[in-house]
């Protein structure tokens, strides 16, 4: 080539030069690549290796909070998988036998309900199939599913058991969810009791509140009135004008339960009034001279909702008053019905934020309404009131004949639209002159999270575990007591996370355990008839569990089951078997029992597990449920800490809808970018908090992803030079490379402890800044020129090449868990012996003494100087003066003595990538910046001759006889190459 300053002919020096050689492609191509390693890793038994390999180590155990096995997997699993993935693969890499089996969830509703939808389009009716062909048709749908999600699970990268895992309708699993149950049974905390709870009419059942959302939601409210028709009990001193045709109002957004209103609760910290109705139109339900007793908070708004133009405030009502009051039922006389007292009762549920100052109190469809009524029963009776809660709604919520001139109204039809029961009960109450006002208001309401459709308060006859009796043979300690206790010994990540499960299993009622539904473990328990006693017997219990080791739940169904449990020597016909299952979140939470106590088929996990990782419902959900089943059964937790994450949302914030059109499937961006580039999103992300994914956020971690690619590659096609033999020791190199290896020593430690805190935002912040401002951007930067173009014997070189070599090994390692296929296919490329993997690494021991703070501290100062030159040199390149910055030679002036001694024995040209450079003692005119007090650069051009090798303008260029077209440095290096036959 010709040099165009000087005209002279040049040889073309490039085959002499250290470039890096690599095959490692440029562009990742990971969604046709990241099968190839997938395959790689089934064909070594990566998974087997691993724990070959750490089978003396300390065992480190995360449970796979089970998935329902009935559909594709959608963005929240990927990110709970891969949450789990980055933990279990770092902690293996960190010293442990970090081992991970998979399970599914198979039971329940999820899966019931779509062979039901099934059985719908084809017009065939559930109920006249036989129960054991319709569990064998569920059982059918969940394997189908189990291998559909198994390797959609796979193709994210994800580790694990995968050919051996757990799932719950599995023979054993199911032998051993009942011995769970038949534990509880035997220790005396299950009972069968009536009681409110959430029935879903669609499905048909009760649900826990782990299957429960909450939407908005438009009711019907209404002001009735409950005329008073006992003024006092015997030696009270009620208000006269109470006793004159006064009503108690009380507001409610169920009309449909005043039918099953058995009382009114009152508080006696609210003050009372009886107001009088003064001016009101004709037409109104409120009529003048109408007298109510409201909280005198709300009488303003009620008269205002009840359209009255003037009332009156007639005397203060006392709690010794409310206590003597009695009231007429609003329906009373309806076909002869309502014919009962309806007493007020002193309630703390009863507030003044809302309403009227009373609460309707209906039994059988509140659970405040249920304990203040239980809890008033012996004083009722004694004041001969009938405390029988009524039933007057059933499973397909139409009113039955407890709801008498009502019956065959419907609360909510089978597709969870309202029926006609509000409009009946309205219009009964308006005929009888009880309403005083009615309207609309949109709220949060329960819906069952499966069909997304409302559910209500139902008192049932259902199988429940209590919270606060005295658990059977442990002294006194209840369930309750248990889990708090246990709440306390257990660590949170993050920590918020404890007071809110704490407060959850404070406040929570009995466990309802039983479900109306065909599909899932049966409650296990026989009742005696006679007694209503539930039998204990370990024999039975014995031959319950042995028949579901061999033959599955299904036996319990099976003709002839009853007798063959009870034996010889009991008659069936004294026995009531039960038929309920059992609410799946009992099946999850007994998940510890039969896999992380059970040795033999996974030897390797351990219990209570090292952690539970779900997402942040799960508090009300698997982490509750898993809680209170280990208490009741072992007395502890099964875990020893819980990291919750929170849910994805699109990019602008909002929750993800397929009716928004705003969903993001892994699959897509598997498909279009490598799973690598979702994993990196996850570890990105702060999931203690809702994470957001979009078209912007992708590309963003495309962009962070090239940038670490591009730096690997350097590094492989650098390290294609490197020898072992020539490695240089750390007290031999260069202060460069010493502070390089200092800063892979402090990066260690932050490393390793962001990995035992599960902080992978923070590691990929660190190695994300490290890679691309401080290798990218600085060291590699600097050495390029040493690297390529010092001679074979420069140990500036060597030493360059021994550090990239540690970088090399620790980034490939620390960023494993992460971008689990592209370190491996690194890793390969640089040791593509078979067996080799980057995954059955541990992390590198990288020596203390390479900390080195001081050198540190006199390096920021020098780096401090680089960027002053180099803010200089970028404006004379902006402005075209120059074209590289080896075509200059600044003047650096440095007042400041700092950094003058920071720079002695320092090569500052090497440094700012300079052809030359002069550092003067003093003040002087140039570029400065307002961090870098004392310093300023006068910029100027290299003198002398451009190297045809190394591209830098020496006066020393042309003074080598042999090589007068390179400088002295070069000249050098092409004698040895030269010596060594390259």
């Amino acid at each position: 080539m010709t040099d165009t300053a000087t005209g002279a002919t040049e040889t073309d020096y490039s085959s002499t030069l250290f470039l890096p050689e690599t095959n490692f492609p440029m562009r990742a191509g990971l969604p046709d690549r990241e099968p190839i390693w997938l395959k790689r890793w089934q064909e070594m038994d990566i998974y087997g290796a691993q724990r070959e390999q750490a089978k003396d180590r300390p065992l480190f155990t995360i449970h796979d909070g089970p998935p329902y096995a009935n559909g594709n997997i959608h963005i929240g699993h990927a990110l709970n998988k891969t949450l789990k993935d980055l933990v279990s693969r770092s902690m293996q890499m960190l010293g442990y036998n970090s081992a991970y089996v998979p399970g599914w969830d198979c039971h329940g509703l999820p899966i019931e309900w779509k062979i039901e939808e099934q059985y719908r389009a084809k017009g065939k009716d559930k109920n006249e199939v036989p129960v054991v062909e319709f569990r064998q048709e569920c059982r059918a749908f969940a394997e189908q599913w189990v291998g559909i999600q198994r390797e959609e699970f796979k193709r994210l990268g994800v580790l694990g058991e995968w050919d051996n895992p757990y799932l719950t309708m599995s023979f054993d699993a199911e032998a051993q969810i009942a011995r769970e149950l038949m534990k509880v049974a035997t220790t005396g905390q299950l009972y069968r009791g009536s009681k409110p709870v959430m029935w879903s009419v669609v499905e048909r059942t009760a649900l826990a509140e782990a299957e429960i959302e909450y939407q908005d939601y438009e009711s019907d409210t209404i002001w009735v009135k409950f005329p008073i028709f006992l003024a006092g009990r015997e030696g009270s001193q009620m208000n006269p004008l109470v006793s004159a045709g006064a009503s108690v109002v009380i507001w409610t957004t169920t009309p449909w339960t005043i039918p099953a209103n058995r009382a009114i609760s009152y508080s006696g910290k609210i003050a009372y009034g009886l107001y009088e109705v003064t001016q009101a139109p004709a037409e109104n339900w409120a009529k003048v001279g109408e007298k109510y007793i409201i909280a005198d908070k709300l009488a303003a708004e009620v008269f205002a909702k009840a359209k009255v133009e003037a009332f009156e405030k007639r005397a203060d009502v006392s709690a010794e008053d409310m206590a003597s009051l009695t009231c007429s039922h609003p329906l009373k006389g309806l076909a002869d019905g309502y014919n009962f007292p309806v007493p007020l009762l002193d309630g703390e549920h009863v507030t003044d934020d809302a309403g009227t100052g009373f609460v309707h109190t209906a039994p059988s469809h509140g659970l405040d309404d249920f304990e203040i009524w239980m809890n008033s029963t012996r004083a009722l009776q004694a004041r001969g009131i009938d405390t029988t809660i009524p039933f007057a709604v059933d499973d397909a919520g139409f009113y039955t004949a407890e709801a008498p001139g009502l019956e065959g109204a419907r609360v909510i039809d089978d597709n969870g639209k309202k029926g006609d029961a509000n409009q009946r009960v309205i219009t009964a109450l308006a005929e009888r002159g009880a309403m005083v006002a009615r309207g609309r208001v949109k709220h949060q309401y329960p819906h069952s999270w499966r069909s997304k459709k409302p559910v209500i308060f139902r008192n049932t006859p259902q199988w429940f575990v209590y919270m606060d009796r005295p658990i059977e043979g442990a002294e006194g300690d209840t369930l309750r007591h248990r889990a708090l206790n246990a709440i306390d010994a257990t660590r949170f990540y993050p920590a918020a996370g404890q007071n809110r499960l704490r407060s959850m299993i404070a406040d929570r009622p009995d466990w309802v355990l039983s479900r109306q539904r065909a599909w899932g473990v049966p409650i296990t328990v026989f009742v005696e008839k006679a007694t209503g006693e539930i039998l204990k017997d370990e024999a039975v219990n014995h031959r319950i569990a042995q028949s579901f080791e061999e033959e599955g739940a299904d036996a319990w169904y099976k003709e002839g089951a009853a007798a063959r449990y009870l034996g010889e020597t009991r008659n069936p016909d004294d026995y009531e078997m039960v038929t309920d299952i059992l609410d799946v979140w009992f099946d999850s939470g007994s998940t510890h029992s039969f896999v992380l106590r059970n040795k033999q088929k996974w030897p390797h996990l351990k219990f209570p597990a090292s952690m539970y990782l779900e997402g942040s419902d799960q508090h009300r959900g698997w982490f509750h449920s898993s809680l209170l089943e280990s208490c009741a059964t072992n007395g502890h937790a099964p875990y020893e800490s819980v990291l919750t994450h929170g849910f994805t949302m699109d990019g602008e914030g909002k929750k993800m809808s397929k009716s928004l059109g705003n969903t993001v499937a892994p699959q897509d961006i598997i498909k279009q970018y490598g799973a690598d580039i979702l994993r990196l999103w996850v570890a990105s992300s702060d999931y203690s908090e809702d994470l957001r994914l979009g078209k912007e956020i992708i590309q963003t971690t495309v962009d962070s992803y090239r940038k670490l690619r591009n730096t690997l590659r350097w590094l492989l096609g650098n390290l294609a030079h490197y020898q072992p033999s020539d490695a240089v020791d750390f007290a031999d190199m260069p202060e460069l490379e010493q502070l390089i290896l200092h800063r892979l020593a402090q990066l260690d430690g932050q490393v390793r402890d962001a990995y035992k805190e599960y902080d992978y935002r923070r590691i990929v912040t660190l190695l994300t800044n490290f890679m691309n401002i401080e290798l990218s951007a600085f060291y590699f930067d600097i050495r390029k020129d040493a690297l390529y173009c010092d001679p074979i014997s420069s140990i500036r070189r060597k030493a360059a090449l021994t550090v990239l070599n540690h970088l090399f090994e620790c980034l490939t390692a620390w960023l494993a868990p992460i971008l689990v296929f592209t370190m491996e296919e690194v890793w390969l490329e640089r040791f593509p012996q078979e067996g080799s993997s980057v995954h059955l690494r541990l992390f590198p021991e990288v020596p203390a003494e390479w900390i080195n703070d001081e050198l540190a501290a006199k390096w920021q100062l020098i780096r401090a100087v680089r960027r002053v030159v180099t803010g200089a040199l970028e404006i004379e390149r902006r402005e075209k003066r120059i074209g590289s910055s080896l075509e200059a030679a600044p003047k650096v002036f440095i007042a400041d003595e700092r950094y003058r001694t920071a720079l002695q024995g320092q090569d500052l040209a090497e440094i700012a990538i300079t052809s030359d450079i002069e550092v003067i003692a003093g003040t002087g005119e140039g570029f400065t910046l307002e961090d870098v007090p004392g310093v300023a650069v006068a910029p100027a051009l290299a003198e002398g001759n451009r190297c045809a090798r190394s591209w830098k303008i020496l006066p020393e260029v042309g003074t080598d006889p042999d090589f007068p077209d390179v400088t002295l440095r070069d000249a050098q290096a092409l004698r040895e190459r030269a010596a060594a036959g390259l």
